[in-house]
This record gives structure tokens, C-alpha cells and sequence, in this order.
């Protein structure tokens, strides 16, 4: 691959590769059919988790202990062939094994047998309609020409489509795979013929047998999921499910959706298309600056997107063209294009503007005004859409949430630490209200339509937001003193330390941080593998004699009694055998450093005579070294000292990096099996809300001062719950306090996250307020003062998480305190107390330790 998969993408590429394995095996071996889904939130990098998966099928993959398919092939299909065409394109973009010929765009003149394995075959609902050339002919279809002429095919054609994939199915040596893109379209939506179409793929037709293995991806697969239970006599197994927050939490898509909205009822299409166009100018020069201080010209040009209604008004259309040419004088109607399903030039006003294919809007840097109904609501993305003016109705908002879930990746598929405003995308809405944009912001937020792929945990969507930057009466110490204080990481699912180190290897040497790391890092590790065969050298002399010796049972049977018996025999190895163990060995310690260490094992061997012996013989030590599972622990061992080693030595030289590469570096350090500290960075621009918004009524948000972020007034809005207003009002009373920090409850670079289990899986808990205070001797150091309810499930592992970063992080701060409302009252605990804590892991309840002669008052 040739991008690095998120731990999530990881974890959902190998559930999905143990549900094909364990499909095809029972296709072969008993001729049953199977289905499942990958279900992932738009933006989760879907086509990327496919690819991961072909290269597997097809040529094997050691992370995910996957061995190949030599039988396996694949049709790819999607009710859209430009759909089809942008899903090929990323899978060429995100695979480095899957070439152009392997991802096969079946046109009208394809003509085979059958399919080849190892390929993947583009189809389409137009390309099995009854009237595609591909298709005519068969004999599920009858036609005129084929009752005239029943030998005979039209265009000279051997084979149908539906042929080929009849006899590919019937071939032994064949698996035919069948991947639903988008599936919850084309089932049990739009046309008839549609429907019918996917379902004899799944179903089979008259001689064609269903597809074996089908396998749907999508945001919203629920109509795939109801037409597989109906399916003749197919196995579903459990669906793939991505958690929506682990995505969100991963910085490809953005944080914040701002709803611009009018004031009062009338017509404020220019106002907003002004706004609009003055939003464009802004966020590009935010962007150049950004790219100036990266190093990086032309980092990301955004655009904008005009949605118009399904039957436009093309001279308003005009109009609106007018306004943003005459508010933004160097853009030009060269900069402008239009994706409307008439796929031609059209003329709007005195205008005439070209079309584009969704595809080619990402690439075509001088677009920047891209008009669109709402054909490209599904299956297409820009990352580079950063701000959208609608001039849908108030009863369009399904057509908005749909293209605005198109809109929320991010350009450069990683958050830009510190700068809320880069990591948010603008929808103006002139014919909405105040009414009717909270049904939009819901959809947004927790989802809101059948086609929906708007569900995204920890998304917020702000109307009229404000922005807040760094408070000028804060002292600079302070924002070193925060950026000083440590966060942590959520450990990966499936951490592979020797991995992680080769990988931290590679882009130390790749920044020039550490010559050769690569070679650094193989002679330390073969320094540790030497160790450990003196180390469990018996249990290694053992597992020797499994790679050299195959040992079975013989049957005889003698025919005059009818007796049989079994005799066991042992045989020597052959190269295949101890070739075989080699390999095993090979993905358990990583193909390379089992590649290095044979090398290794014979550099001291001059005779060239010898050098194969001498190679079966490195090889018969790695199966050797395979077998013994102590082996691997301390390797791994080694491999993740060596590694937080390098992470602390190079850290300030990290720090000096691009945002880019400090971000491959923050994502090596959280491979770990535990918990990882990362460093937190101090925000630059917030947009935050200053209003709420409930049962439709607006109420303005209540100001604070001596927040670290802060407007042009030096005051922080802030929406707060009775206990931390009431913690607010306690704390910043102090006379020693600085100044205090609402810690934001999301993944953001400016968060402090703190970790903790619960049924042996990780998450983050997030403490509400962070106080700075000056100690005597005039130093600064900080609290952390966390109100959380304690009745909630995961009250208690909270409680312990906050209880482990105490002790492991404790030096950072003068107090961590727990608070929660017992009764009337409001009850702290002291998680600086070693007792404390103790009880805490102790307690059955986070309750119980309030109810405790730990649980003090806190307003004593």
C-alpha cells in the first residue's frame, strides 16, 4: 500500500479478509454462498480499505497473516460508471501492487469466456440493462433476433456478460467475488430494472447461478443488508462495522460544520453570496499562508459549491455569478464549472460555463466555483470544498446534508494543528431561518436521512459561530506551561513493534535525522535475535527438530483378518518443508528483518560452494526461531525499547519538522500496545458558538474572563452545566489563578486526553477545565478539576484512567481532582492521593468511592 492505514482502516481490513477466507473455504468445500458488508462513514477512506484488501486476495499480505487466492477474481459493481471510474482511479492512487491491468473497465466490446483471477472487472446497471450490448442475446432476455436466429448472437459475440459469469462461477479453479459499491443504491431504489439487476447477481437467473461471495461497502448499507436476508439460501456473516468516532477521531474528516443562516425572513441570496464569496477569499489566503510556512506552495486551493435547486432558474444562476465575480474581482468564469447531468456547456446569464466530471473537480486546481444540483450527493468528494452557498428550499435539507457529507474530508487527510478555521467547511444558507436550520444541523450531527452518511460521532455544527483567538493577558509562560503538559494516545488494536520500529527507521533516515536507521535498526535487532538463541536455546534445539524431521502415521491393514493399525514414521525435511516453516517464521518477525538475519547468519562464509547450505541452514534458524513464542515477545521487547528511545533522543528535532511529517511521527508513536504520551500544541484560532440552539429558540451563550482563548472583548462564550459554572466560579476566585482552559471534548491537537479501559478495549476521556496558577516561589504550574456524573457505565474506568494518569503524571500538576453531585452536594476527590486512587480501583462503583471517606465537599 502505498499509504499508511489508520488503526481503524487496519482493524476493518482484517475483519473483512477473515469473512472472505472463511467464505471462499466454505464456497469450495461445500458450495455455500455467502454475504456480508462493510458499513464506514463517509470520508473513512472506503476505496483505501478495499485496495488494502485486493492486494491481500491477491497476492498475500504478512500484517494481516493473509495467504493469497490464486483463484480469486472480482467484478466491482455500482449503479454509476463515474462512480466506477473514481473508485478504480483511488484504488490505482492507494495500491503500489495493483496496476491498470488488473482493474478491468468492462466495455460494450468485452468478449470472454471467463474472467481471469488475480483482476478486477468494472460493471455498471447500464452495461446489464436489457438493452446493452453486453447482455443481448441471452437467453434470460429474449428478443426477436434470437427467436429468428436462435444459434446466433448480434455483434458477432461468443459470450454474453451473463456468460462470462456463468462459467466463471462454474470453474473450480475460479472465485468469483462480487463487491457492491454505494450498495445501498440500486437496491430497492430508483428503477425497477435496477433492482432487478442487482438481484440476479446476487440471486442468480435461469442458468446463471448467484454469485458466491458478495460483499457490500457503503456509508448506508441497509437496503443492501435487507435484500441479502431475503436472498435464495445465502449465508450472511457479521457485518464490518467502522466506528464513526474512531474516523472522526483519525483527522480525515473536518471538525466543525458552520451554518450561516439570515437574521430575519426576506431575500438574502446576495448578502449571503457576498458572504460567501469574502469566506472563499479568506480561507484561501489562510491556506497560502499555511502552505508558506510548510514550505509548500499551492497546498490546498479550496472551492466553492454552488448547489441550485434540481430545475434551476440558469439567468439567477447568472446573477449569482455576477455577485461573486464583482466581490472577488480575480476570479474569472474560467475558474467556474458545472456538473449537472446535461454533461454539456451551458449558459447561465451572460455565461457560458463548461462541464466537468465529479472526478476531475479534486484535480483541476483552477476550478473554484464548481455549480451542482444534487447528482453528486452520493459517491463523490472534494477535499477541497471548503465552503458551500445553498439555494435549496428550507424542505431541500436532505439535498444539503447529502452533498455537505461529500464535503467533509480534509484536503491533506490529517487535522492542521492548532487552526479551527482549516479544519471546518462553510454552508451558507439564504433560504433557511433560524427555525429551519436546526433540522439540518441535526442530520448533520446524528443523522438524518435514508440515504444518510451524515452520522459522524464528535462532529460539531455551529450556527453563526465566532472567533476566538489566543487571550493577549495571558503571559506567554502559561502557554508554555501547557504545552508542556502530556496527553495520551488511544494504544493500536493490533500494535506490531518490530513493525513500528522499521517503519520509525525509515522516516528518520527519510528526514535525515539518522543515517542508515534502517541498517541501525536490523543490527540491533540481530544483536537481540543472537541473545535470545543463547537465551532459550534448548527451547530452540526442540523446535529444530520439528523443521528437520516430518513425522506422520502409516495405516495397515492386513486383509486376512481385517486388522489395521497405525505406525508412526519419521522422515528429513526437504527444502520445501523447511522452506515453508521459513516463511511462517518470516511473517511472524516481519519478511524483513528474517531477509537481514539470513544475510547475517552467513556473512562470515568466504566458500561460494557453501553459500547454499549455508543458506538453507540461516533458514532452518529463522523456522527454528518461529516456533518458540518466548522468541517473539522479546523481540518485540527490544524492538519497542529501541523505539521510545529514538522517539525521546530525536523529539526536539521532530518538533522542528513540518506539520506533515510531525504528524507520520505522532501517528508511529501511538503503534503501541499501551498507552502513549503525545505532545499538545497551542491552538491559534477556535470557532466556537455563541449561541444555543433548543426546541428552535436561540439563547445567547453566557461570557467568561481569563479563559486562554478569548474574542476582541477578552471574553470566552461558553456553554456550562450548573456544576461547572459552579466549579468556574470556585476556582477562578483564587487569588494564585492565571487564567483557565475549557479542554476541548474532541480530538483536537489542543486537547489533554487521558486514557482508559473498559472490557479490555482503550478510549479517552477528556477532563472538562484545566486552571493555571502561580505557586510561591513564582513558578506556574496547573490543575486539572474534571465535574463528570458519576452514575453513567463507564463512570468508574473514567474515574481509574484519571486515577493512572495521576500517578504516572502527577509531577505536571499541583492538583487533579474528580468532582461529582452527590444529593445536593457537590463531592471531590483527590486523585493525588495515593489512598485515594487505591480505593478507586478497589471500589465496585465510581459511587461508592464519592460515598467513601474519600469524597470530600468540595465548596468546604
Amino acid at each position: 500500500m502505498k499509504f499508511t492505514l489508520k488503526d481503524y482502516q487496519e482493524e476493518a481490513v482484517s475483519n473483512t479478509l477473515e469473512r472472505l477466507s472463511k467464505a471462499s473455504r466454505r464456497w469450495r468445500e461445500d458450495d455455500d454462498i455467502y454475504a456480508f458488508s462493510l458499513t464506514a462513514t463517509t470520508g473513512a477512506g472506503k476505496t483505501v480499505m478495499a485496495a488494502a484488501v485486493f492486494e491481500a486476495l491477491f497476492y498475500g499480505d504478512d500484517t494481516f497473516n493473509f495467504e493469497p487466492d490464486s483463484t480469486a477474481t472480482v467484478i466491482w459493481f455500482s449503479d454509476d460508471p463515474s462512480l466506477n471510474e473514481q473508485s478504480r482511479y483511488r484504488l490505482l492512487e492507494a495500491s503500489d501492487k495493483l496496476d491498470f491491468s488488473d482493474l478491468v473497465v468492462v466495455e460494450n466490446k468485452f468478449n470472454r469466456e471467463k474472467f481471469e483471477p488475480g483482476k478486477i472487472y468494472f460493471l455498471n446497471t447500464q452495461k446489464l440493462s436489457k438493452t446493452s450490448l453486453l447482455t443481448r442475446g441471452h437467453i434470460d432476455e429474449p428478443s426477436q433476433f434470437k427467436l429468428d436466429f436462435p444459434n446466433s448472437r448480434p455483434d458477432m459475440r461468443a459470450y454474453t456478460i451473463w456468460d462470462t459469469i456463468q462459467n466463471t462461477i462454474e470453474d473450480n479453479n475460479l472465485t468469483l467475488y462480487l463487491l457492491l459499491d454505494e450498495a445501498h443504491r440500486g437496491i430497492g431504489n430508483g428503477s425497477a430494472e435496477k433492482s432487478t439487476i442487482v438481484q440476479k447477481l446476487i440471486n442468480g437467473s435461469g442458468s446463471v447461478p448467484p454469485i458466491p461471495i458478495v460483499w457490500g461497502i457503503s456509508a448506508t448499507v441497509q437496503r443492501f443488508n435487507n435484500a441479502i436476508e431475503n436472498a435464495n439460501n445465502r449465508t450472511t456473516l457479521p457485518n464490518v462495522i467502522v466506528d464513526s468516532s474512531k474516523v472522526q477521531d483519525s483527522g480525515l474528516l473536518k471538525d466543525t460544520i458552520v451554518l450561516d443562516v439570515p437574521e430575519d425572513t426576506g431575500h438574502f441570496d446576495t448578502v449571503l453570496l457576498r458572504r460567501g464569496a469574502n469566506k472563499l477569499k479568506e480561507i484561501t489566503t489562510l491556506w497560502e499562508k499555511y502552505g508558506k510556512e510548510q514550505n509548500q506552495v499551492d497546498l490546498v486551493i479550496p472551492l466553492m459549491v454552488l448547489q441550485v435547486p434540481n430545475k434551476p432558474n440558469h439567468d439567477e444562476i447568472g446573477q449569482a455569478l455576477d455577485t461573486i465575480f464583482k466581490e472577488w474581482s480575480e476570479l474569472s468564469i474560467s475558474n467556474v464549472a458545472h456538473v449537472f447531468g446535461e454533461h454539456a456547456t451551458q449558459t447561465f446569464g451572460g455565461h457560458s460555463v463548461e462541464y466537468i466530471t465529479p472526478q476531475r473537480v479534486q484535480d483541476t486546481k483552477r476550478i473554484r466555483i464548481l455549480i451542482a444540483k444534487d447528482a453528486i450527493s452520493t459517491g463523490w468528494d472534494c477535499p477541497r470544498a471548503e465552503v458551500m452557498v445553498s439555494f435549496r428550499s428550507a424542505t431541500d435539507k436532505t439535498h444539503i446534508t447529502q452533498l455537505l457529507g461529500r464535503m467533509v474530508r480534509t484536503p491533506l487527510a490529517r487535522r492542521i494543528p492548532g487552526n479551527d478555521k482549516l479544519n471546518a467547511v462553510e454552508c451558507l444558507l439564504p433560504s433557511f431561518n433560524k427555525k429551519s436550520v436546526e433540522s439540518v444541523a441535526e442530520a448533520l450531527m446524528k443523522g438524518g436521512s435514508d440515504e444518510g452518511d451524515t452520522d459522524i460521532k464528535g462532529r460539531r455544527v455551529l450556527v453563526k459561530p465566532i472567533e476566538v483567538t489566543p487571550n493577549p493577558d495571558i503571559d506567554n509562560a502559561v502557554w508554555e506551561y501547557f504545552e508542556s503538559l502530556p496527553s495520551e494516545s488511544l494504544p493500536k488494536a493490533e500494535a506490531k513493534p518490530i513493525k513500528r520500529l522499521t517503519a520509525l527507521a525509515q522516516e528518520l533516515a527519510f528526514d535525515n535525522l539518522l543515517k542508515d536507521a534502517g541498517k541501525v535498526a536490523h543490527k540491533e535487532l540481530h544483536l537481540a535475535l543472537d541473545a535470545a538463541r543463547t537465551r532459550f536455546a534448548k527451547e530452540i534445539e526442540d523446535s529444530r527438530k520439528k523443521v528437520l524431521e516430518v513425522k506422520g502415521k502409516s495405516l495397515v491393514t492386513v486383509l486376512a483378518d481385517q486388522s489395521k493399525t497405525f505406525n508412526d514414521f519419521v522422515e528429513n525435511s526437504d527444502y520445501e518443508v523447511i522452506n515453508d516453516f521459513y516463511k511462517r517464521a518470516s511473517r511472524i518477525i516481519s519478511p524483513d528483518l528474517a531477509r537481514t538475519y539470513s544475510d547475517y547468519c552467513i556473512s562470515d562464509n568466504e566458500d561460494e560452494d557453501l553459500i547454499e547450505e549455508a543458506l538453507l541452514e540461516a533458514h532452518t534458524i529463522i523456522a527454528s526461531l518461529g516456533l518458540v513464542p518466548e522468541i517473539l515477545e522479546y523481540l518485540e521487547s527490544e524492538s519497542d525499547r529501541l523505539s521510545k528511545k529514538w522517539f525521546n533522543d530525536y523529539r526536539i528535532k521532530i518538533k522542528n519538522l513540518s506539520d506533515e511529517r510531525q504528524e507520520t511521527y505522532r501517528v508511529l508513536k501511538s503503534w503501541s500496545k499501551e498507552p502513549v504520551d503525545i505532545d499538545i500544541v497551542k491552538p491559534k484560532t477556535w470557532i466556537v458558538a455563541t449561541t444555543a440552539i433548543e426546541e428552535k429558540t436561540e439563547t445567547p451563550l453566557p461570557t467568561f474572563e481569563k479563559h486562554l482563548m478569548c474574542n476582541a472583548d477578552k471574553l470566552f462564550p461558553c456553554d456550562l452545566n450548573d456544576w461547572e459554572t459552579e466549579v468556574l466560579k470556585k476556582e477562578s476566585a483564587y487569588e494564585d489563578n492565571l487564567g483557565w482552559y475549557r479542554n476541548p471534548s474532541n480530538t483536537t491537537h489542543g486537547s489533554i486526553g487521558i486514557s482508559y479501559s473498559e472490557n479490555n478495549k482503550y478510549s479517552i476521556v477528556r477532563p472538562d477545565f484545566i486552571f493555571f496558577v502561580k505557586k510561591s516561589d513564582g513558578s506556574i504550574t496547573a490543575d486539572i478539576i474534571d465535574p463528570h456524573s458519576h452514575h453513567l457505565s463507564d463512570s468508574l474506568p473514567k474515574l481509574k484512567g484519571l486515577a493512572a494518569y495521576a500517578e504516572n503524571h502527577g509531577e505536571f500538576y499541583r492538583r487533579i481532582e474528580a468532582i461529582s453531585k452527590i444529593g445536593d452536594k457537590l463531592k471531590v476527590l483527590d486523585l493525588k492521593d495515593a489512598d485515594v486512587r487505591d480505593a478507586i480501583n478497589q471500589a465496585p462503583s465510581a459511587k461508592a468511592v464519592y460515598d467513601s471517606e474519600y469524597g470530600l465537599d468540595y465548596n468546604s
